[in-house]
This record gives C-alpha cells, sequence and structure tokens, in this order.
C-alpha cells in the first residue's frame, strides 16, 4: 500500500470514528466549513463541478455557476457528514431522515413480487436513502460497489453499507449480475447508482443535450428478469430532512433487439435523471468528467471555443 493509500484510509478512518460522535450542529458547522474551503481553493474537483453544471444550467454566467459550485460543495460533505454520522443515528432518525413522493411505484412493485430495481444519480444521500429503505420500509436490498484502492478502504465501505443493511456485491469479478438477477427472481430490491458509466458496455445516451455514457445493468436486468425499474432522485431542502421521488416504471418496449430495447431504456432513466438534477443541480455530486466531449475532446471537433471549462477527474 502506498503513502498516499494508507493516508487516504486513515482519513476515511477518522471521519467514521470522530464525526459520528460530533453533537448533529458540530458537524453540520464542521462539514460546512470544509466545504467552504474546499470551494476557495479552486480545486481540480470544484472546476469539474463548474464545468458539469454549465451544461445543466447553460445560461449560468462565471457568477451563477460559482455560486452553484459553493452550495454543490456545501451539499456534498453534507453527504459525507451524514454518511459518517448513518451508523451512530437511531431507527427512528433514519426513518424521520426522509420524505418520499410517489412511493407508491416501490411498493406496489414489490407487492406484485417480480423484483424491483431502483437506479438513481448521484443526488443528495443515496446512502440515507438505502438506511431509509431498510428501516423504515423493512425491505433489504442488493447493491453493487466499486473496488476501491486501498482494498482496506473499500472494506471500510462494504461494512458501513453491510451496517446499514444493505447487501454489498463487488462491482468487479463478472458475478454481480447473476447474483443482481437472482435477486430479482426471488421477488427482491437491487438498488443502482446509474448516471456514470466508463466501461465499454456503457450505453450512449443523450443527456443535457450531449452525448454520455450510463450503464446498461439497469435496463437489462429488466429485461432479463421482468422486474419493475424505477428511476429515483433525491434533493435537500433548507430542513435537515432529505426529499426524495420515485418516478413512474421504465417500460420495456414491444419490438427491437436487446440492444435497441436497452438503449431505449436507459435513455428514459438518463431523462428521468435529468429532470431531477435541473430542478436541483447544487444536489448532484459529479465531480468527475461524465460527457464524452471531456473525456475524448477529438470526438467532438464542433465545439466551439470557450465552451468547454477546465478540471479534469
Amino acid at each position: 500500500m502506498s503513502a498516499q493509500e494508507r493516508l487516504t484510509d486513515a482519513l476515511y478512518g477518522a471521519g467514521w470514528s470522530t464525526v459520528k460522535r460530533l453533537p448533529e450542529p458540530v458537524a453540520v458547522r464542521l462539514g460546512r466549513t470544509i466545504a467552504d474551503l474546499a470551494w476557495k481553493q479552486r480545486g481540480k474537483g470544484v472546476l469539474r463541478l463548474e464545468s458539469n453544471y454549465a451544461r445543466v444550467v447553460p445560461d449560468a454566467g462565471p457568477e451563477r455557476l460559482a455560486e452553484l459550485s459553493r452550495a454543490g460543495m456545501r451539499s456534498y460533505l453534507r453527504y459525507w457528514m451524514e454518511s459518517f454520522r448513518l451508523p451512530a443515528w437511531s431507527a427512528e432518525r433514519i426513518a424521520d431522515g426522509i420524505d418520499v413522493k410517489d412511493l407508491h411505484h416501490l411498493t406496489d412493485g414489490m407487492a406484485a413480487g417480480k423484483g424491483v430495481i431502483l437506479a438513481l444519480p448521484h443526488l443528495a444521500n443515496w446512502d440515507l436513502a438505502g438506511a431509509w429503505v431498510t428501516t423504515r420500509l423493512g425491505i433489504p436490498f442488493t447493491t453493487v460497489a466499486e473496488r476501491l484502492k486501498p482494498e482496506t478502504l473499500y472494506d471500510r465501505f462494504v461494512a458501513y453499507r453491510e451496517g446499514l443493511g444493505m447487501e454489498v456485491l463487488p462491482h468487479s469479478g463478472g458475478s454481480a449480475f447473476g447474483t443482481l438477477a437472482r435477486r430479482l427472481r426471488d421477488g427482491g430490491l437491487v438498488c443502482l447508482v446509474a448516471d456514470r458509466d466508463l466501461s465499454a458496455s456503457g450505453v450512449e445516451v443523450r443527456f443535457f443535450g450531449e452525448t454520455a455514457r450510463m450503464p446498461a445493468g439497469p435496463a437489462l436486468l429488466a429485461q432479463q428478469t421482468g422486474a419493475r425499474l424505477l428511476p429515483v432522485t433525491l434533493w435537500y431542502d433548507d430542513s435537515p430532512v432529505m426529499r426524495g421521488r420515485v418516478h413512474p416504471p421504465v417500460e420495456v418496449p414491444e419490438s427491437g433487439t436487446r440492444a435497441e430495447r436497452t438503449s431505449v431504456m436507459t435513455q428514459a432513466l438518463a431523462d428521468a435523471f435529468a429532470t431531477g438534477i435541473a430542478d436541483h443541480p447544487e444536489d448532484w455530486h459529479m465531480l468527475q468528467r461524465l460527457w464524452l466531449k471531456d473525456l475524448d475532446p477529438a470526438r467532438d471537433q464542433a465545439t466551439a471555443p470557450g465552451q468547454d471549462r477546465e478540471g479534469t477527474s
């Protein structure tokens, strides 16, 4: 393990061991202070966040984008402060921590017995949403996690999420899809963060007017198992309660090849995600490159000078 990896692991470990012991008002102030310091430094993540927000809010000038990125960093650190503290929250605190609109799409789907796939973008706090599902609704679910380096950090995240009642599968290794399909055929629930995929198997979608790549997994699982596919969006307001919405089901097209059906369904997911992100752009924690134009600038030679802003993933 490199020195950088040891430092990263130690910082996350300190967060989970120390922040969860802080009184909530102190944790809130700490998160806001760290966010403002990071925002003022204008590092790569902040610049990339502004570049991504420029796609979401195309008429925003530099001042508005700066305001959005400051709010975005505060939202991002709220996510981390909450996540570090979640293992210490009572079941009642978790159950009261979210207000969800149109929850019937999920409960009706579970009652049908064919399984449900919840697909979310990186909005607000998806870990809190997962803890709410297992605590308030009493529904266990399965998800996947990217293998992080160092391995000890990945183990921390797995233990953290399993402690919240989730079954966590490694993204790599090739067996995750089959396990997810079995859970769905048994009438279970699968939750997947699905707004960014840099692999060769990702599906190209139009997202805020440009091409991005999103994972094919949610659509493929729905086709293969008959499970209901539901987009979910989350957001914060000025209260301690996070808000959420379960969107109507993404239907499997009646015709077309599997690839064509997957493309249509993934585009429908992207459109639902875009609705939630446009309504609450500051809660979209996308500090990495997403659009193919940013991943491969040579892909689009027609980009107007100055249209893209600096920043790296």
